[in-house]
């Protein structure tokens, strides 16, 4: 095996989407090019290399674990993933000045921003406010110390650009992927799970309970907004949403969406993606959804016409409007009315949803992505 490379991220197996995605899949496909050693929040996923689960997210725990992998582990690359673990690194690296590792760091997303796109939208904004100050201080303790990032998305280093007034000398594009399951269309389960909705064409969402982020949360607030413009349509569409149930949801619910919960098992949340016939990125602009790149790929992977606010698209401007997606404004009812148009007229937007897959499979997968980090590692290391 070649070089050893340490993996530090938040992944937690106990919520496995948004910030799991990414250091789960890459270091997945990177044990192809390294001796791979996984340190997160829960690693219990992890089956393709040994972890260890620090079970905190305080950053004292961070340095701790990191000190321990540093020791018994002694890799050549360690790759934090995220703000926090790129600050535990970071601490590493100057306690040890004469490390014979090399540090890269990777930001998902850029923090500031979005809390301080969400400060007026949220129930808290001192708090939201709070946090948008710590980022902005610890993302910019990582960018002015000079160590090369790798970035989810190119939106990412123009906004850096523009609130630190700096662009990184080394900064690299790398967006997240998708997995084989949903690239594969001869796997496809058996049963319509939706059914008992049909004539209806199945409009999907994917909007999991988390509990750091609101984003979530404002794309099932626009969806119900949606659905209920078409209330009168339901022989035409349903509203699905993955990842919650009703007892979630405090306002009246219409009688055209349903809520499923957490799919926990992967075939079921497959069958209920196969099967959908629309994809919806319901996210205000106010949401800041940089989760959505993961939500966005897998539609597009599993051959559904999206359809998304502006938005729903940040970090992904290579999908472009009636090329690959409907592209909406972002009031509720021109979502609607685009959705009613797509679910009545499937066939005429069908070269849409070829376009979209023919450039995932060529540029999308999680082992594509992978093969270009590692290339980006192994470059950072032979300095």
């Amino acid at each position: 095996m070649g070089k050893r490379l340490l993996i530090v991220s938040t992944l937690d197996s106990s919520q496995p989407f948004g910030a799991f995605t990414r250091p789960f899949y890459l270091g997945q496909y990177l044990t192809k090019h390294f001796d791979v050693f996984q340190l997160g929040l829960d690693c219990s996923s992890v089956d393709y290399a040994p972890s260890l689960s620090i079970g905190s997210r305080s950053l004292k725990s961070y340095i701790q674990s990191i000190e321990k992998c540093i020791d018994e582990f002694c890799p050549d690359i360690v790759y934090a993933q995220e703000t926090l673990p790129g600050l535990a690194a970071l601490v590493s690296l100057k306690l040890r000045r004469h490390s014979s590792y090399s540090l890269v760091l990777d930001f998902h997303t850029f923090s500031p921003y979005e809390y301080w796109m969400r400060l007026f939208s949220v129930a808290n904004p001192f708090k939201e406010f709070a946090q948008c100050i710590k980022t902005y201080i610890a993302q910019g303790i990582l960018i002015f110390s000079g160590i090369p990032i790798i970035a989810a998305g190119e939106s990412i280093p123009k906004l850096i650009s523009q609130w630190y007034g700096k662009t990184p000398q080394q900064i690299y594009s790398i967006g997240n992927g998708v997995t084989e399951d949903l690239l594969n269309t001869e796997v496809f389960p058996d049963k319509d799970p939706y059914q008992a909705f049909r004539p209806a064409k199945i409009v999907v969402i994917i909007a999991p309970k988390t509990f750091q982020f609101p984003t979530n949360d404002m794309s099932v607030s626009m969806a119900i907004e949606v659905a209920k413009h078409l209330e009168s349509h339901q022989e035409k569409v349903h509203f699905v949403v993955i990842g919650r149930d009703s007892s979630d949801i405090a306002e009246p619910i219409p009688s055209n969406i349903s809520f499923l919960g957490f799919l926990p098992k992967r075939e079921d949340f497959i069958a209920h993606l196969k099967y959908a016939d629309i994809a919806l990125l319901p996210f205000s602009k106010q949401a800041v959804a940089g989760g959505a790149r993961n939500k966005a790929l897998d539609y597009f992977a599993s051959r559904k016409l999206v359809v998304s606010t502006p938005e729903g698209l940040r970090g992904l401007e290579e999908f472009r409007n009636l090329e690959h997606l409907l592209v909406t404004g972002y009031s509720s009812e021109e979502v609607a009315n685009t959705i009613l148009d797509a679910a009545s007229n499937t066939d005429k937007y069908q070269s849409l949803v070829d376009t979209a897959y023919t450039l995932i499979t060529e540029k999308y997968s999680w082992n594509a992505k992978s093969q270009n980090i590692a290339d980006i590692l192994m470059k950072i290391s032979a300095f």
